[in-house]
């Protein structure tokens, strides 16, 4: 189920709420943003102010282009736990749907659940072609998530600056290859 707000849309899965980000994500975004784990393979650890550039990037971004990282919320909780969804920055290697979680949000199948909502939207709803997924080399959970999508490794990649010297393959699938891998989460 869809739903739009002046930004973009809400996409109900469910367990989850996908909407653009809101003021009200602050918080949890900043404790997310805060801890080095859950950042190491997304250029680390920030302050406050530097999370609130971040969320404030993110609404940006769907107020014009219409694409973005929804914030995931848990239906029965009300809970904020993290960003997926579609974006392609400028200079970006491709059309990505990326994700992070909340470390209390880890190991529960979010990961899953709004990757393949924002993967239908990228390509249902925005039209897209191919969708990569950015991944550092040592991030095997993300691995995982991108091959149970139906994503393969098509190698190294390189991004813009100032992210020029992260490590990353680029993981990645057409929209045909989505058709019949979308079948196996009907």
């Amino acid at each position: 189920m869809a739903h739009s707000s002046p930004l973009g849309p809400t996409i109900e899965t469910e367990r989850l709420i996908l909407r653009p980000t809101a003021m009200e994500d602050f918080e949890r975004w900043c404790d997310f943003q805060g801890d080095a784990e859950t950042t190491r393979f997304i250029g680390g650890a920030k302050s406050p102010a530097e999370v609130w550039r971040a969320l404030m990037s993110v609404a940006g971004a769907w107020a014009l282009t219409g694409e973005g990282f929804f914030s995931v919320i848990e239906k029965s909780t009300g809970l904020w736990l993290g960003r997926i969804g579609p974006w392609n920055p400028h200079g970006w290697p491709g059309p990505e749907v990326g994700w992070s979680l909340h470390r209390d949000a880890m190991g529960k199948g979010y990961a899953l659940e709004a990757a393949v909502a924002s993967m239908d939207y990228a390509f249902d709803v925005l039209g897209w072609n191919d969708v990569i997924h950015s991944i550092d080399p040592d991030n095997i959970a993300s691995q995982q998530l991108a091959a149970r999508l139906g994503s393969v490794n098509r190698g190294p990649g390189r991004l813009p600056a100032p992210f020029e010297t992260a490590r990353v393959d680029l993981w990645g699938q057409t929209r045909a290859e989505w058709a019949g891998n979308r079948k196996r989460f009907a």
